[in-house]
């Protein structure tokens, strides 16, 4: 990369907005040295007329300085789909990038670090699937979209963590597969009467999270309000005065505005909330995400410059991958909060289970 960066005049006053966004959370002795980035993305986006799209947990910089829309791992992929921008690069894990190329396979879509993966995602593949559905005939696989093309593609149906109960439902059934989050399925569980068998998948960044911890939150700032994501176990939504997905979190907070808040979830995302409604004291437990934190100002201009990491989807995957994520758009749910109760006994196989290879 021979772009020469430099914090000029020119570019401390196209940046000066954006500085006042961020400055709470980007030290004043580094913006001389993040500026220049920023400025050479938002300019180099325009030339290529590039979109940046950034998941909740990106950092401050990345957020709110170079994306040009900002969500959930699927309303980024829908944003992918409705810009006329032939050019996606997503400030996101390698699998919301898979999904936004399901949506949109006729566009180029980049991921600025192949490294940037996802425990969650990482727990389970195609063939235990297809090891599942041996093992469970006939049983709908409802899938998160949290999970990769491949995945995706062996299943009846995605699924968020808003509307997971809704869609479940939505089948007719009274026994389903809910892949691959164990909390998450243990969540849904205490929602509705159907069924469910579920997988030993976690994201290591909720399953960090304790019910002690936040009792101990609570004693120390009276008046805390604590919202937790659905992928935290069902102990600890317990303790939570509110439970929803990263999206829910963010409406919660800008609706309500609760005078001191917690979000049980990745930290980056208090400090993008943070900096839209500050009016309302953030307590913050850090638990980053490693993955996410792989997506960088540096990487995301080369990615820009050099057209670099291309996503891309074997149509005998991405096919079956795009009906299972088509037919969870196609049931209109509004989907639902959860209340935090505890589910009843729940099946909870994993690689070893399904398959007497793997545990051996």
């Amino acid at each position: 990369m021979d772009r020469k960066l430099e914090y000029t005049p020119a570019v401390a006053r196209a940046t000066a907005p954006l500085l006042e966004k961020v400055k709470e959370f980007v030290p004043p002795v580094e913006w001389p040295l993040v500026a220049p980035l920023i400025y050479a993305i938002n300019e180099l986006k325009k030339a290529k007329r590039a979109v940046i799209i950034a998941h909740n947990y990106q950092t401050p910089d990345i957020f709110h300085c170079v994306a040009d829309f900002v969500g959930d791992s699927l309303q980024l992929a829908f944003q992918a789909r409705e810009t006329e921008s032939e050019i996606i690069v997503q400030a996101g894990v390698h699998f919301m990038a898979e999904t936004s190329k399901l949506l949109s396979p006729e566009k180029t879509v980049l991921i600025p670090s192949l490294e940037a993966g996802c425990s969650l995602a990482e727990s389970v593949t195609g063939h235990d699937v297809r090891l599942l559905k041996e093992k469970y005939p006939g049983i709908p696989v409802v899938t998160y979209v949290n999970t990769s093309a491949d995945v995706k593609a062996e299943s009846d149906i995605c699924c968020t963590s808003s509307n997971a109960v809704d869609i479940i439902e939505s089948l007719g059934v009274d026994r389903v597969i809910l892949l691959p989050d164990e909390y998450l399925s243990k969540n849904v569980a205490a929602e509705t009467d159907v069924e469910i068998i579920a997988w030993q998948g976690r994201c290591e960044v909720h399953e960090r999270f304790t019910a002690e911890e936040i009792r101990g939150y609570r004693k120390a700032t009276p008046g805390l309000f604590v919202l937790a994501h659905p992928e935290c176990s069902p102990e600890l939504l317990a303790e939570a005065d509110y439970t929803g997905s990263t999206s829910g979190m963010i409406r919660y907070v800008k609706d309500r505005r609760p005078p001191r808040v917690m979000l049980v979830t990745e930290c980056s995302m208090s400090d993008n909330v943070a900096a839209e409604v500050p009016d309302v004291e953030f307590v913050r437990p850090c638990n980053l995400c490693p993955h996410m934190k792989r997506i960088t100002l540096e990487n995301i201009l080369q990615s820009l410059e050099l057209m670099r990491y291309e996503v891309t989807i074997p149509e005998d995957i991405a096919a079956p991958a795009r009906r299972a994520v088509q037919r969870m758009v196609d049931v209109h749910v509004t989907g639902r909060d959860y209340g935090g109760g505890m589910a009843p006994e729940v099946v909870v196989e994993d690689r070893a289970s399904v398959d007497p290879a793997a545990a051996s």
